[in-house]
């Protein structure tokens, strides 16, 4: 493909690891980064349970009354599917939170390959050097806990690889295979479907340039054309709910630009997040000195073209927040794949080796140990979990949030979901946004659920409530004791008193959440 391969250091199968001994040292490291998913059958992500709850409910909701009861599914084509569509299928052979485990590890599996792939398409032959993309699979936007997402940077990264390896070919194979890439990302997530139009956009403004003393015309058609597979999902996302979806309204912030880009790097400490990029930076610059790293001109497009969107993406965009800070991270997988290292002398493929060895180390210490300590918490979470009727209806409040450090929060905020997957429960807090999930809460249930995708209401709200409708507009916690069987507020430290003695009894306290019961003698009949 004219403007797209470069001069290789060198030829496949000359010098550096053989295909062979990187599919080894894949399979080696993605064991090894897949330790504290495989190991944490509850990882503290924030939504990733809440997820785990809507898989539960799909599989075993024709079998469980009380789920029946309370929910519907209601299969449409929405871009927010891909989970829906694995982990339930898993779900019939093993418990949910062993299929959602599958599914993270899938993501990383398609992220790490996907990052080898693009490179593989770029340069010719295959390198070891995109395994150093692996210690960054742990990152601020995997803790958020969007797995869609996620699981979406991987296809992108293969449907861009697919497109640079079948630019040179008869166009209807590569249009076939990157209207399916289009459809599968759709499915994914819009971001991960746009992240694709990113990379394919770059890639063919940098083959317009080293093309540019052709003829312009047939050069504009083919960079046109380029567009083609993706009008079956703008057709798709028009016709569909997502476009009427209610949530949060589009808004730019410019102030949290700086955040995105640290989120790329960091997990939980800032300090082993720039500790690890000084050790990359410092190797880099030791390679490019000694003349053995080299830089593929499509990747300035990628930069280029990446940053660009970066600044003008807002901070919600289509009723998800954090919209631009998702971007950084995907673009550092592109860029590593952009990379072309020597490695035909043994100094530099141990080099590599250590280096590898040394960040993966280090970025799973890292969130083993954290991981390890929040256990803690999402046992006391179970715990009171069991102390819950079957069938019950739960509302979540959030107390003081500033009383809980940053990191539980990620294991904290949807933790009441684990009362629909264990208690056939009623959560108030469970997806059921219409236009963004396939999960709704039955008619004569749906005032009392969250379904505009905010967040919990705040305890003080929540006390003036019990008794008498919010002034000026109506909430789905409006006179709560009528309509709810405990209650469970979320940030609140222990010996934080009961905010409300007359409507509520404890039911378990744990470090950072309180359980109350309802008391039905003064909630009157519901």
């Amino acid at each position: 493909m004219p403007g797209i391969r470069p001069r290789r250091f060198a030829a496949a199968g000359e010098g550096g690891f053989r295909p062979s001994t990187i599919a080894v040292l894949f399979v080696l490291l993605m064991a090894a980064v897949s330790l504290p998913v495989a190991t944490h059958p509850l990882p503290p992500l924030a939504d990733y349970v809440n997820h785990l709850a809507r898989m539960h409910i799909i599989k075993a909701i024709d079998s469980d009354p009380d789920l029946a009861r309370f929910y519907l599914i209601d299969w449409q084509v929405i871009p927010n599917l891909m989970i829906d569509l694995v982990v339930p299928v898993l779900h019939r052979f093993m418990n949910v939170y062993l299929a959602g485990q599958i599914f993270t590890i899938l993501a990383f599996v398609l992220i790490g390959s996907g990052t080898l792939a693009l490179n593989r398409a770029l340069i010719g032959r295959w390198s070891a050097l995109p395994l150093i993309a692996l210690p960054l699979l742990y990152n601020g936007v995997l803790l958020v806990g969007v797995m869609n997402y996620v699981f979406g940077i991987g296809l992108a990264l293969w449907g861009l690889a697919a497109w640079i390896a079948l630019r040179d070919r008869r166009w209807p194979w590569r249009f076939a295979v990157s209207t399916l890439f289009v459809l599968a990302l759709f499915f994914c997530h819009l971001f991960a479907a746009g992240l694709y139009g990113l990379g394919l956009l770059a890639v063919e403004l940098h083959r317009l340039w080293a093309r540019r003393t052709e003829p312009l015309p047939p050069r504009l058609a083919d960079f046109v054309a380029t567009g083609l597979p993706f009008v079956p999902f703008v057709l798709f996302l028009v016709a569909g709910p997502t476009w009427d979806a209610p949530g949060m309204p589009a808004f730019w912030e410019f102030g949290g630009k700086l955040d995105g880009l640290l989120v790329a790097i960091k997990v939980y400490y800032t300090s082993v997040a720039y500790g690890l990029l000084a050790v990359v930076v410092v190797a880099a610059a030791y390679m490019k000195w000694r003349g053995a790293l080299r830089f593929h001109p499509a990747g300035w497009a990628i930069l280029g073209v990446g940053a660009v969107i970066f600044l003008a993406m807002p901070r919600a965009l289509f009723f998800a927040h954090l919209a631009d800070q998702r971007l950084p991270i995907a673009l550092a997988f592109m860029l590593i794949a952009c990379f072309d290292i020597d490695l035909r002398t043994v100094a530099a493929r141990r080099g590599l080796v250590a280096l590898l060895a040394l960040l993966l180390v280090v970025r799973v210490a890292e969130v083993q140990s954290v991981w390890n300590r929040l256990d803690r918490g999402t046992h006391e979470f179970v715990q009171s979990v069991k102390t819950i009727k079957r069938g019950a209806r739960v509302l979540v409040v959030y107390g003081d949030r500033s009383s809980c450090k940053e990191i539980s929060d990620f294991n904290l905020v949807h933790a009441a979901s684990l009362a629909t997957i264990e208690r056939s429960a009623l959560v108030t807090s469970t997806f059921t946004v219409p236009g963004k999930q396939i999960l709704h809460a039955r008619k004569e249930f749906r005032k009392f659920v969250e379904t505009e995708d905010w967040l919990p209401p705040s305890l003080g709200y929540f006390v003036e409530a019990a008794d008498r409708p919010s002034k000026g507009a109506s909430y789905f916690w409006d006179l709560w004791p009528r309509h709810y069987d405990y209650v469970y507020v979320l940030f609140a430290t222990p010996g934080t008193p009961n905010p409300d003695r007359k409507h509520l009894a404890m039911v378990y306290g744990g470090d950072s959440f309180q359980l109350y019961r309802v008391l039905r003698e003064t909630a009157g009949a519901r």
